[in-house]
């Protein structure tokens, strides 16, 4: 009896408990092994111990400032799918609010603030602002769907997905705006030798949006209604508002994101840009603990389902797997981790 005691409480027992019971805790220790297979891959042949920890420090400052934009949106997804619905739209969202923000900015004779003669930061900010205007309409829009228009979530940001892409596409053909060169400061100004504002602004959002989840009345009635529509609306909770509230931060949350990628490369490609951000969004916070049901989802298990599909994708990459599988890989991940979610017992 004893040595069947000791065997419940040794560390393999244990490792098993926290594995299937805490989302959390499994998706850190998936984030080490990848942590540890990229620096393997990386390899050790190096002139010095300093030369080898640059290229280490480089290599995950590149992953991380490539993938802070759809870590964003992944965060917003968390709070879309904890409150039991789903946004396929943020792709779309993404190139109709970038595409409002080069029109705003744009230095050629088509820029409408340079029409009215604001330039500098003044034109920054309030295009920025406008667009973001954009992104809580957008999202705002599908969260009328869900509820005034009683729309399955899916349904609804399905048809935004090719609204929203489609209008942009019509308006934006043949037109190439052209973004003020001071204006890429808001991602690019460096600090030291690294350009580290995207990865900034990531974990900024972070940290505002776990204390949204964890201390704010908001952030409970969201899990209340993902956890049981019906029992929160008896409790009093306006759920009609707080999923409204959620789609609308969603729509935001996106801008902020189109706003980081217009300001890295000062372009965008309205035909391609934002495709499959719905689906890495998703598969960040399925990976993170995020459940499909519903009620249950953390920020911090976000980042890390994030980072750890960023970090395949660079393997991935490195191993010189072709595009199109890449994308299998990223499937075979969502499908494997929704199969070890553990239902809670009725």
């Amino acid at each position: 009896m004893d040595k069947q005691t000791k065997q419940k409480t040794g560390l393999l027992p244990w490792f098993t408990r926290k594995w299937s019971a805490d989302p959390l805790f499994s998706t850190g220790v998936a984030l080490i092994l990848m942590v540890i297979l990229q620096t393997l891959t990386l390899g050790f042949d190096f002139d010095s111990f300093g030369s080898w920890f640059l290229t280490w420090t480089n290599n995950w400052i590149n992953i991380l400032r490539n993938n802070a934009g759809i870590g964003i949106i992944a965060l917003g997804m968390t709070l879309v799918i904890i409150s039991g619905g789903i946004d396929l739209a943020v792709g779309s969202t993404l190139v109709a609010t970038g595409a409002v923000l080069m029109m705003l900015l744009d230095t050629g004779a088509k820029g409408i603030l340079l029409g009215f003669g604001i330039t500098g930061i003044p034109a920054f900010l309030l295009a920025i602002l406008l667009s973001m205007v954009l992104g809580v309409i957008l999202g705002s829009l599908i969260g009328l769907l869900v509820t005034k228009g009683r729309t399955p979530p899916f349904i609804a940001s399905l048809g935004a997905m090719k609204i929203y892409r489609s209008v942009t596409q019509h308006f934006m053909q043949g037109y190439n705006p052209t973004v003020p060169k001071d204006f890429l400061q808001i991602s690019s100004f460096r600090i030291g030798n690294y350009m580290l504002m995207p990865i900034l602004y990531w974990i900024a959002i972070a940290v505002i949006l776990y204390i949204v989840s964890k201390r704010t009345t908001f952030g409970r009635q969201v899990i209340a209604v993902g956890s049981n529509e019906r029992a929160a609306k008896l409790s009093g909770v306006p759920v009609a508002k707080v999923k409204l509230k959620v789609y609308a931060l969603m729509g935001l949350l996106v801008s902020v994101a189109s706003i980081i990628q217009v300001s890295r490369i000062g372009s965008m490609d309205f035909a391609n840009a934002g495709s499959g951000n719905e689906m890495d969004a998703i598969a960040a916070a399925v990976v993170g603990g995020t459940s499909m049901s519903g009620g249950k989802g953390v920020i911090i298990g976000t980042v890390f389902g994030m980072l750890i599909i960023a970090v395949m994708n660079n393997l991935l990459n490195l191993f010189g797997v072709p595009p199109f599988l890449r994308e299998a890989f990223k499937g075979l991940i969502v499908v494997a981790a929704v199969l070890l979610q553990r239902k809670e017992k009725i």
